[in-house]
């Protein structure tokens, strides 16, 4: 989680470092001997994220006044060079029209594309791939030092109802779409480098399509699932005082010492709440990608932070709040692949307890019954509560009583 964090403040420094540090003069070069076209001098001073006046430039974009005649063969057609066109372009000053009229339908060019994609194959890449490797290489090394975590208590041949089937309905639904999208979207990031060496480029085109319709498609059923979960247990996931004691005692992982937990234990619940916000975050996000340029997510994000001093704080002066509709998307995009892989960090750590980690355990999301003395050596107080149900029951109740 530390490398994602650092790899988003990275991103944000590079987006914003040159508005904040053009608070100072202008540098103006003598740009006599090239005829007042760009110096070196300029060149370098753009790449240490100095400001430079460009006016030199961004004022000479033609001149209509001047275009020939039109029986006249020489001179510059229309009063504009290609070039002046194109810095009109560049600077905003061209009167642009264009058949779609949507938000970003006259953005020509946009200088952040070049830092995103360099973000995007550089370190969102490289720290992604060693938090995803290094969490499982993690898991590996506990799982060859603790083992299994066995059941300690002696069985009685009973069982006790964990989860309905509505409950497992909304879990599963979560876990297999979030799974899906989890390997759609490696595939989308990594394809490029990993598949297309391998298989080419022709056979590559169709899974890269595919794997784009399930990604959006499949979204929709993530998004339901996280509504079902919150809505089913967040009564059982507040913060109480016996997460305090889990906590102290690691949760019995390390060690054969089981503290008390209700029905969802403190590293339950934070699961539990990571799926949550960093789901819902991602959610926003993606939802700011199936429909481009209509929710602009990090302009008021960063004018609420600046007028907090966060970024001040932390030295990055103030970031920019004039973003460009293009420029939201790219934020969009790096945010929700950041926060994903934050997220699959963190499901596969709770795949490993659910399944090989810990002994019994899966049980409760595969038939809903888990045996109860896996109850009480893991959930001790919410079995004591549902015992307590049972012998309270009247003895001659139904099962739908």
């Amino acid at each position: 989680m530390p490398r994602a964090i650092l790899a988003l403040v990275i991103f944000i420094l590079s987006l914003t470092m040159a508005s904040a540090q053009s608070g100072g003069e202008a540098l103006n070069h003598d740009r006599s001997a090239t005829g007042g076209a760009s110096t070196l001098e300029d060149i370098m001073a753009r790449q240490q994220g100095l400001r430079v006046d460009d006016s030199y430039r961004r004022d000479d974009t033609g001149d209509p006044d001047s275009a020939a005649e039109m029986a006249n063969q020489l001179g510059t057609l229309g009063g504009a060079s290609d070039p002046e066109m194109w810095r009109a372009l560049r600077y905003g000053s061209a009167n642009v029209t264009a058949s779609n009229d949507g938000h970003a339908s006259t953005v020509l060019i946009q200088d952040g594309g070049m830092r995103w994609m360099e973000f995007r194959n550089g370190p969102l890449k490289t720290y992604g791939a060693y938090l995803l490797l290094g969490t499982i290489g993690l898991l590996v090394l506990f799982y060859l030092i603790r083992g299994r975590i066995p059941v300690d208590y002696e069985p009685t041949g009973r069982t006790v109802l964990r989860f309905k089937g509505i409950e497992r309905f909304g879990h599963w639904l979560l876990a297999i779409s979030f799974i899906i999208l989890g390997i759609t979207g490696l595939i989308t990031l990594f394809g490029r480098k990993f598949i297309i060496p391998w298989l080419g480029h022709d056979a590559f085109a169709p899974i890269a399509t595919a794997s784009k319709f399930i990604h959006n498609n499949v979204a929709w059923a993530f998004m339901v699932a996280l509504v079902m979960i919150f809505v089913m247990w967040v009564v059982h996931n507040l913060p109480s005082r016996t997460d305090l004691v889990w906590i102290a005692k690691g949760g019995g992982i390390f060690t054969k010492d089981h503290p008390p937990a209700k029905k969802f234990n403190a590293g339950q619940k934070v699961i539990f709440w990571s799926c949550i916000i960093l789901g819902g975050s991602i959610s926003a996000s993606g939802l700011s990608l199936l429909f481009p340029f209509e929710f602009n997510m990090f302009a008021p994000t960063f004018e609420k932070l600046n007028a907090i001093g966060l970024p001040q704080l932390l030295g990055f002066g103030e970031l920019r709040t004039a973003l460009a509709p293009h420029e939201e998307m790219q934020y969009a995009a790096a945010w929700h692949a950041i926060v994903s892989f934050v997220l699959m960090a963190i499901i596969i750590a709770h795949i490993y307890i659910g399944s090989v980690g810990m002994e019994g355990a899966y049980a409760a999301m595969g038939t809903g019954e888990v045996k109860e003395e896996w109850a009480v050596q893991h959930h001790s107080i919410w079995a004591e509560e549902v015992k307590a149900e049972r012998d309270s029951a009247p003895k001659d109740a139904t099962p739908a009583e």
